[in-house]
């Protein structure tokens, strides 16, 4: 399996909400921070959100008071809760955590990529 799975991406209108999760697979002893990135067609990834070990939170100046990262540690699992989505933020969205496991030891680790699309 690969370590992260990401879901939730889709078609939206201006205004309305989706809800993104990142889960990681297979024989996970620990967990650093882990993030969501996004890119757009013709522009570079930029990092949307990204959240420690213990809870703390930062966010692109683009998507504070939009957006909200969190994190079920028991679960493994990070999420990204995106409201009053617009145009712009229309992307490839991709998670990244760094992952302590059984057979590999630490390793730094991308999703698979889920399209966000909104409309106007």
């Amino acid at each position: 399996q690969v370590p992260l799975v990401e879901s939730g991406g889709g078609l939206v209108q201006a205004g309305g909400s989706l809800r993104l999760s990142c889960a990681a697979s297979g024989r996970i002893f620990s967990v650093n921070a882990m993030g969501w990135y996004r890119q757009a067609p013709g522009k570079q990834r930029e990092l949307v959100a990204v959240i420690s070990s213990g809870g703390s939170t930062d966010y692109a100046d683009s998507v504070k008071n939009r957006f909200t990262i969190s994190r079920d540690n028991a679960k493994n699992t990070a999420y990204l809760q995106m409201n009053s989505l617009e145009p712009e933020d229309t992307a490839v969205y991709y998670c990244n955590a760094k992952l302590y496991s059984g057979g590999y030891g630490w390793n730094n680790y991308w999703g698979q990529g889920t399209q966000v699309t909104v409309s106007s």
